[in-house]
């Protein structure tokens, strides 16, 4: 029988059907409008986990079938179980993705004053390309540790009396010979990305020079209590500001900055939450950081916590924690790699395989292996669990399709997947066909979410056969 990819009208079969995707996504929207960086992400995750019924693990001391509990690690990971009835040594089914997005960083001392003008400059945060950045509302996102402890959130640009901030443009009259014949990485250069934050002096300061920095300082020591020396320690990132739109007329699509990951991570939360009943292998949701620069750090997918958090299961469900248990309960999961794909864009037609491509309205795309060009820092699924895979989602008369990173020469990508499989467990990319992925405003379309919750709810709780 001739393999064809699922048409998504196959699926859109009934009205109830259509009331149940659009409802998700106006979940999903407000999800992303919260979670605009990887601290956030986690804060709301928590919220719904805790709504759900899920508790800190460290106020259990013995840890039953049907048990639901979270470990976090420095509020950027989160590990959310559900305890099954098998034995944590029979393993787990795990879906892994991550929290952090594309973003501009502000650099330890990034406040100056240039002309007229009070600056903030940047440092660019996973792979994008620097003139979608310039000339739009960005908003401010982070903490503050001041001098004396405390810890100031900030959330600047997303309320509609808040300012935004924004890097300036050179002006089309003008950029003819400083821009117009530079490569499209070098439009804008790393060091050009500087956000524009004010521009009034001291009134009684106004001829010195600094007087419009000053006049920054002061509003900021006023309003928030920080002092310059305070962004020495400060996480602060500078994302699009706005909400999460609708696309097109019959809005079947969302237009969102963070859809790379935050649409694997609210669905496979959603997917665990919506576990009717104790699964016979416990569910895990494990969420990282640090994917788009390499899943490097403490909290990245190449530390140790996500081993450090099932041993820390294992001990609570009355198992040992010896190496030998954790590799047996390893060795013995299943994983889905939850991250985005990048669906065949027409406009942009030549870099995609139109048969190896995920498209937009298909479904979850399996991605059997990742890596770029030669397979370069890939995992690759061994057959039998992609047949495992295949089977549970036809079972579920649930749609799928297969889908590569473009050409092979063309480039490629990878995700937190290597990192889970050189740990022993089975692991397989399953994610969302995405437009413009790494922009500023990504696309997804809402039936293509949906079904992503409806696959990674019957992984969990159900499983593979294999």
């Amino acid at each position: 029988m001739l393999f064809e990819r699922p048409k998504f009208h196959q699926f859109f079969a009934t009205e109830e059907v259509n009331k149940s995707v659009f409802a998700f996504a106006e979940q999903y929207k407000h999800f992303l409008n919260i979670a605009k960086t990887e601290r956030k992400t986690i804060q709301e995750a928590i919220h719904l986990a805790q709504k759900a019924g899920f508790k800190p693990a460290h106020d259990a001391t013995k840890l039953q079938p049907g048990d639901k509990v979270y470990f976090i690690n420095r509020d950027k990971n989160l590990a959310l179980f559900h305890v099954g009835q098998e034995s944590l040594l029979q393993g787990v089914n795990l879906i892994a993705s991550h929290a952090d997005s594309p973003r501009l960083d502000l650099k330890p001392m990034p406040l100056q004053e240039d002309i007229n003008l009070a600056l903030l400059k940047t440092h660019y945060y996973g792979g994008i390309k620097k003139y979608h950045w310039i000339s739009k509302p960005l908003s401010l996102h982070g903490i503050i540790i001041l001098k004396d402890g405390s810890k100031i959130s900030i959330t600047i640009g997303e309320d509609s009396q808040d300012p935004v901030f924004m890097i300036p443009d050179i002006e089309p009259h003008l950029s003819r010979n400083i821009q117009n014949e530079r490569k499209a990485t070098e439009i804008v250069k790393g060091e050009e990305m500087q956000l524009v934050i004010g521009s009034y002096p001291l009134i009684h300061d106004e001829k010195e020079k600094g007087s419009v920095k000053k006049a920054i300082l002061q509003i900021l020591h006023d309003k928030y209590g920080i002092e310059e020396a305070d962004f020495l320690s400060a996480e602060l990132s500078a994302v699009p500001a706005g909400k999460a739109r609708d696309v097109g007329f019959d809005r079947s699509m969302i237009g969102a900055y963070g859809h790379d990951d935050r649409s694997c991570v609210y669905t496979s939360l959603l997917a665990l939450f919506d576990i009717e009943k104790t699964p016979q292998k416990t569910a895990m949701v494990f969420i990282a950081d640090k994917e788009e620069i390499g899943s490097t750090g403490s909290t990245g997918m190449q530390s140790d916590y996500f081993v450090f958090a099932m041993a820390q299961l294992l001990k609570l469900t009355g198992n040992s924690a010896n190496p030998l248990d954790i590799q047996e309960m390893l060795w013995n999961s299943i994983c889905v790699s939850a991250d985005v794909k990048a669906a065949f864009d027409p406009i942009f037609s030549a870099v995609y395989d139109e048969s190896n491509n995920p498209r937009i309205n298909c479904g979850p795309s399996i991605t059997k292996y990742t890596g770029a060009r030669g397979k370069s820092g890939a995992n690759e699924a061994d057959a039998e669990l992609v047949a495992g895979l295949r089977e549970l989602l036809t079972q579920a008369n649930l749609p799928y399709q297969f889908g590569t990173t473009g050409k092979v020469d063309e480039g490629g990508g990878s995700t937190v997947s290597k990192f889970i499989a050189m740990r022993g467990v089975r692991t397989i990319d399953v994610g969302l066909p995405m437009l413009s992925m790494h922009a500023p405003y990504e696309i997804a379309s809402k039936f293509d979410i949906y079904s992503y919750y409806q696959a990674m709810h019957v992984f969990l709780q159900q499983g593979l056969s294999i």
